[in-house]
């Protein structure tokens, strides 16, 4: 057995027990393989033991991994999710390559996804990306400004709104995690029940990582994005943007 093989049965061993703390069923939470700085190899390894759902921060990096892979021999289609802030200048490579955005958080950025979608592809899957916690640095629409965005974004063509992403600072303790994860979860079923038309396929809260899954899953998370608690630790050298 591998590294990455063993971490993987690590890290959904603990997505079923915190699915079964919160008396939820383990099939209710997708894992998202985060795989940024890890070459195609890694990839593929993640994959022939089952691994299907992948997600890159950075873009560049990203579309010539996916080049790369499209060579190898690999048993079934990947997923591709962007999980990083996009450029104006890489709305074209993400509408292009990828199947997933969890990171729209202005208006802009989703007009400039939806018309360079290609017509021969699916819809792009959109999550609106919130700063529930108000920390200044990071990404992510203000809350109060969070439904004004959503209904925007599903109004527009070869668009797909599906949910909301969030990512709140480091916590204390599992309590403190909780609570706003808790947060999180509140504006979800807020923007769900008064979205309105669009929000048919809204479905998805993408929150929790390595360290802080458990808490995310009983707030309600139906995606974790786990990266190192997979693939190990990261070696942020020069790559692609």
């Amino acid at each position: 057995m591998t590294m990455i093989d063993s971490n993987l049965q690590g890290v959904r061993a603990r997505i079923a027990r915190a699915c079964l703390t919160a008396g939820r069923a383990p099939d209710t939470v997708a894992l998202l393989a985060v795989s940024k700085t890890f070459g195609p190899e890694a990839v593929r390894e993640a994959a022939l033991v089952g691994q299907r759902l992948f997600g890159e921060n950075y873009i560049q990096e990203a579309v010539d991994k996916m080049a790369r892979l499209a060579t190898m021999d690999l048993p079934q289609p990947l997923e591709w999710h962007c999980i990083g802030p996009i450029q104006s200048n890489k709305t074209r490579l993400v509408a292009e390559h990828f199947d997933w955005v969890h990171t729209v958080d202005r208006l802009k950025t989703a007009e400039r996804l939806s018309a360079q979608r290609p017509d021969g592809l699916a819809p792009l899957e959109v999550c609106i990306q919130v700063n529930v916690d108000g920390g200044g640095t990071k990404s992510g629409v203000a809350p109060q400004q969070a439904l004004e965005l959503a209904r925007a974004v599903a109004r527009l063509p070869r668009l797909r709104l599906r949910g909301v992403m969030s990512i709140p600072d480091p916590l204390p303790d599992a309590a403190a995690e909780l609570a706003v994860h808790r947060r999180v979860r509140e504006l979800f079923d807020e923007l769900r029940t008064q979205g309105g038309p669009g929000f048919e396929a809204f479905d998805t809260l993408s929150l929790g990582m390595t360290a802080d899954l458990e808490a995310a899953i009983a707030a309600g998370s139906t995606m974790v994005r786990v990266g190192s608690g997979i693939f190990g630790a990261r070696d942020y050298g020069a790559r692609p943007a």
